[in-house]
């Protein structure tokens, strides 16, 4: 197994903008999908931003130790090894409009789905610019399915915080608008 771009990836074309979070919100409802306390935090925050032209985002599926780290990294690590291999981080509104997408995502695996201060085991989590520098709020998004229910999930992290090497980052590739 090699470095990204020389690694297995999966790709995914999504559509994202043209609703405001409380549509999000309503979208995200309608189709069962649950949220915790941090995910309606931060689609809730003055600075969660959406934009209201639609545009069309490449993202790419990738583990940490595709970016390199097999014994795991930091976020700040993570993101810096990502961005130095071409790719970017995703706008913080991805997150929602990924998981109205990607309805048929797996169910993790349970023996890491309770453990704390670890990503869900089939998790995703999207790579984004933090909302806010406070160690206490959340960071931004994973999408999980835990027990057959899809979830927007917000998660917090400091930059110390150690990711597993088997964790999964979405990170786009480029954006259009159109």
């Amino acid at each position: 197994m090699g470095i990204y771009p020389d690694c297995p990836a999966i790709t995914r074309t999504i559509e994202v903008g043209g609703l405001t979070s409380l549509q999000l919100r309503l979208k995200l409802q309608q189709q069962s999908i649950l949220l915790n306390e941090y995910a309606q935090v931060l689609l809730s925050d003055e600075d969660f931003t959406t934009s209201n032209i639609k545009y069309i985002l490449k993202t790419v599926d990738l583990r940490v130790t595709d970016l390199g780290f097999p014994n795991g990294a930091t976020l700040p690590q993570i993101f810096d090894r990502a961005i130095k291999l071409g790719l970017e981080l995703c706008p913080i509104e991805l997150g929602p409009h990924l998981r109205l997408m990607y309805l048929d995502q797996p169910e993790g695996h349970r023996e890491r789905l309770s453990q704390q201060h670890t990503a869900p085991s089939g998790s995703i989590t999207i790579a984004s610019n933090v909302v806010k520098e406070d160690d206490l709020f959340p960071k931004g998004f994973y999408l999980s399915n835990i027990n057959g229910v899809l979830w927007l999930r917000g998660y917090t992290a400091d930059n110390q915080h150690i990711w597993n090497p088997c964790d999964h980052f979405i990170f786009c590739q480029t954006m259009n608008l159109y």
